[in-house]
């Protein structure tokens, strides 16, 4: 009997034991905190309190996964919306143009995402769920073989690590002999509330508003409605910059953000809870695929392999992808998983990692082609305010279902060059972005 190991039971675990179920006969999902049966924040997963929203190819992976899915969550109560015509955008402090569009957009919950996930897991025949229990280390005898808990030892074919931002695997492989994982860190330094107010249907809210940082602006709001009649309100800040957690502090912080809607909002929303602050120093991304020996046996997923900027919404998305990326693979290539996995990480990494080096103070590795790119995508918002063809192309993008290179087309730079914009850039300079390279 086939037997895969996957550490962690949080979206990137359960999701990734789906992927295996059709290869292995039992697959085992291990978690140090107590899973519950219900909608509820788990200890172990700091953001469950946190603004979530799943995009639109997020939405797309997870029925791919589990057919249906998306009706589910309609069912459970999830509001679903126009990702450019319900949602107000603000791109370096540019409010984007809205038009119809066929991106659906889903403010579901973190607590609910999970429990619907589990319950079509727990249905599915070969699957359980140890909770209160801990890996200590890997079992290795040429390959990894298997897992050491708190509890006992336990063989497999195979072990997956979803363990998250935390994951000690790398420590792990390293006292194996394996050497050091390479890591890429963006250090960005993003400190983030989130607070849920009641859902008003007669005050007239968009279904979500985004203020994007920028340089200049190191400050975020979102708003997103969200299940159970509420809306969830996240502003953050980057680089030394910390929003309130009281209510006036919150209503300033709001108000000093580049549109209207957010402190609008807040002046006269009922809260449900109090505020729950997050800190995030840094995405870190594990490069698996540049070890010179490969560990048999072992695979990563979800923030254990690359941990994004959670202000942009890639996580639950990228984790999916994952997912499937795993289900393809597993049963002919596994040894091509983490080469397969790196090129799907590029795309959302360099979205992510790119906005956040656009701030002088962030850390990370920066190119020489960055200066006329950035130029460009500088331009390139402050069109979407009157281009509908440009904001659709961006949220293509931002959903990840176009590569960051959709926005080089050739027609797309024409239409940036003859846009009514106020910045003043050398044209000449941005002909020349179609020789770089979008990082």
């Amino acid at each position: 009997m086939r037997h895969a190991v996957v550490i962690g039971a949080s979206i990137g675990g359960m999701l990734a034991a789906r992927a295996l179920t059709s290869t292995f006969d039992q697959v085992t999902l291990i978690d140090r905190d107590t899973v519950p049966d219900r909608a509820v924040p788990r200890r172990s997963v700091p953001q469950s309190r946190q603004a979530h929203v799943l995009l639109a190819r997020g939405s797309t992976a997870l029925e791919e996964l589990f057919p249906g899915f998306v009706d589910e969550m309609l069912a459970a109560g999830v509001p679903a919306g126009d990702a450019h015509a319900d949602c107000h955008w603000y791109l370096d402090g540019h409010p984007m143009r809205r038009a119809p569009s066929t991106l659906p957009v889903f403010g579901v919950s973190r607590p609910l995402l999970e429990h619907l996930v589990r319950q079509r897991l727990r249905a599915l025949p070969g699957v359980r769920i140890l909770d209160g229990e801990d890996v200590t280390a890997l079992l290795h005898d040429k390959r990894v073989r298997g897992v050491r808990t708190t509890r006992s030892e336990m063989l497999a074919d195979l072990v997956v690590d979803a363990s998250g931002r935390a994951t000690r695997a790398p420590r792990w492989l390293r006292s194996l002999g394996y050497g050091e994982i390479p890591v890429t860190t963006v250090r960005s330094e993003v400190v983030y509330t989130t607070r849920h107010y009641r859902y008003d249907p007669g005050a007239g809210a968009p279904f979500a508003v985004v203020m994007a940082p920028y340089p200049g602006m190191q400050r975020t709001g979102v708003t997103i409605r969200q299940d159970g009649d509420r809306v969830v309100v996240l502003l953050a800040g980057m680089l030394g910059e910390e929003p309130p957690t009281d209510d006036a502090g919150m209503l300033a912080f709001a108000e000093s953000l580049p549109g209207p809607e957010i402190a609008a909002f807040l002046r006269t929303a009922e809260p449900l809870d109090a505020p729950a602050r997050m800190r995030y120093p840094a995405s870190v991304r594990h490069h698996y695929e540049r070890l010179r020996r490969r560990p048999v046996g072992f695979l990563a997923l979800g923030d254990a392999l690359c941990s994004f900027n959670p202000i942009y919404g890639q996580g639950v998305t990228v984790a999916a992808l994952e997912a499937l990326l795993l289900a393809a693979l597993i049963g002919t290539a596994p040894e091509r998983y983490f080469r397969e996995a790196a090129r799907l990480v590029d795309n959302p990494w360099a979205l992510a990692s790119a906005t956040d080096l656009r701030f002088p103070q962030v850390e990370g590795r920066r190119r020489p082609t960055d200066r006329p790119l950035n130029a460009y995508l500088a331009r390139y918002r402050a069109a979407t305010v009157h281009d509908a063809t440009l904001g659709a192309a961006f949220l293509r993008v931002s959903n990840m279902l176009a590569p960051p290179a959709h926005l080089l087309a050739p027609s797309t730079i024409l239409r940036v060059l003859r846009a009514d914009s106020t910045i003043n850039i050398d044209d000449q300079e941005l002909l020349g972005v179609r020789h770089t390279t979008v990082p």
